[in-house]
């Protein structure tokens, strides 16, 4: 498939069969956040969401029209040409759109196939780790509870606990449970989530290091 294709008639055939997607930007770099804090990865974040934080870092990314299109060889080699063995799906919101291509040829290649999405749009891929980072404005489908690995709550006022604990009765018992300061008010949320977490050692606090690390 052509990158000429694309942009032909055919691009949104190519994009609702998954055979293409719209990417914002894709780098390797280290996972800041969660679990997986630490370790190497590659980043794709696909653009196009229509859950629209207020306090989102990349608003950038809301727009699908406005990124380009690239079939989901092209995002596979670039993956294997960096040599990483783990990719993080991002958004955007990226179970907008049908994942299982990318997540299969991945597979083939040996790579570890990571999402991070809000799990407001229906399943889709075969994910060696799913981080489940629900929003209030548009709530996860239910399918996407039990597919869960790890929630990650943004925590931005004290009111957000009470929304953590209401998500963390909907996953599986064995997902890992995290709080996150939302970045612009760390400094006045911070010692509330310590607290918190002090009081409910269920959780724990994922901070965004990669933003200490001043890398992307």
């Amino acid at each position: 498939m052509s990158e000429t294709l694309l942009f032909s008639s055919d691009t949104t055939a190519h994009i609702k069969r998954g055979t293409a997607l719209p990417v914002m930007e894709h780098f390797h770099t280290i996972q800041g956040e969660g679990f997986h804090s630490g370790a190497p990865c590659y980043f794709i974040r696909l653009g196009g969401c229509d859950v629209g934080c207020p306090w989102c870092d990349v608003k950038e990314s809301w727009e699908q029209a406005k990124h380009p299109i690239h079939s989901v060889e092209e995002i596979i080699n670039w993956v294997l040409t960096s040599n990483a063995r783990k990719v993080v799906v991002t958004g955007g919101e990226p179970l907008m759109y049908s994942l299982d291509i990318l997540c299969d040829l991945l597979h083939q290649k040996g790579v570890e196939c990571h999402i991070e999405t809000s799990g407001a749009h229906p399943y889709s891929g075969d994910w060696d780790w799913f981080t489940l980072s629900p929003k209030k404005r548009k709530l996860p489908q239910p399918i996407n509870y039990t597919k869960a690995n790890e929630l990650k709550v943004v925590v931005a006022r004290r009111n957000d606990f009470q929304f953590a604990e209401e998500q963390a009765l909907k996953v599986n018992p064995d997902c890992k449970l995290y709080l996150q300061p939302e970045w612009s008010k760390e400094s006045l949320i911070l010692q509330d989530l310590i607290s918190y977490v002090k009081e409910n050692p269920k959780w724990s606090i994922s901070l965004q290091t990669h933003k200490y690390m001043d890398i992307p």
